[in-house]
């Protein structure tokens, strides 16, 4: 087997740095990690775009919750992709579904159509298609270069057995890129048991910002309340481990 290829998933310019810094083959920018990563500013793609030497892959997603997007959230989106194509990203990730869950072809072709010909990732909406070898087609007939999944379990191990066989299905007409809760422990055996050429992957640590103590009673985030003196960044460390260990399995098979 080829030298895996591995994405890390970070969530600002500093994650950015450190990923390349430990290894990664290519970087997921997103902003707003606890929602599950949200569009990042163009701000930081630039600034990204001015410091890395391996790919940029910018999130597309204006909101959280689903992914059926209100006529207002399109246009959003179109402009964002627009701009970041425009200002060097190397590639867009977005996932468009319909009501019912199936994939919303006319929204993701026009997606395509802005990359102009960069690659374009469509992200864990997959893992909520009714029919995932159908939506393998509709994707890879509307020119998607790969899709992120997590082959519709709550992590990767548990979708080992649908990702193998997406992976056999799709080809070459489209690349499946397992991605959700791949971790130190677990990597080598999904390298192993997907036959998937690349895996995308994160590992952060908290980091404490007490700039806000001084009133407790203060909250700026949603009804969770997050603790306001931390934060997550991206963990060097813990991604080169990743990093290093999946590039070894895949040396192995």
């Amino acid at each position: 087997m080829e030298n895996i290829l591995v994405e890390v998933c970070c969530g600002s310019l500093e994650d950015a740095i450190s990923a390349e810094k430990s290894g990664a083959d290519r970087i997921e920018l997103n902003s707003c990690l606890f929602q599950g990563g949200l569009t990042p500013s163009l701000g930081t793609l630039i600034e990204a775009k001015k410091r890395l030497s391996i790919p940029i892959m910018a999130m597309v997603r204006p909101r959280g919750a689903g992914f059926c997007y209100s006529e207002y959230d399109i246009c959003v989106m179109l402009r964002d992709a627009e701009l970041f194509i425009r200002n060097g990203a190397d590639g867009i990730v977005f996932g468009f579904l319909n009501y019912d869950g199936t994939v919303d072809i006319k929204n993701v072709e026009l997606m395509v159509k802005i990359a102009n010909g960069k690659e374009t990732v469509f992200h864990r909406a997959f893992d909520a298609v009714p029919d995932p070898l159908k939506a393998v087609d509709q994707l890879a007939e509307a020119g998607i270069t790969r899709i992120l999944t997590s082959g519709q379990e709550a992590s990767v191990h548990e979708g080992i057995p649908l990702i193998r066989e997406l992976v056999k299905y799709a080809g070459n007409k489209i690349q499946i890129m397992p991605g959700g809760s791949i971790v130190l422990s677990n990597v080598a055996k999904i390298v192993k048991e997907t036959a998937a050429s690349q895996i995308h992957t994160a590992a952060f640590s908290i980091r404490y910002d007490h700039s806000t103590e001084g009133n407790p009673k203060i909250f700026y985030g949603g009804a969770l309340y997050p603790p306001e003196d931390r934060y997550e960044t991206g963990n060097s460390e813990m991604i080169a481990q990743i990093v290093s260990k999946a590039k070894m399995c895949s040396e192995e098979i």
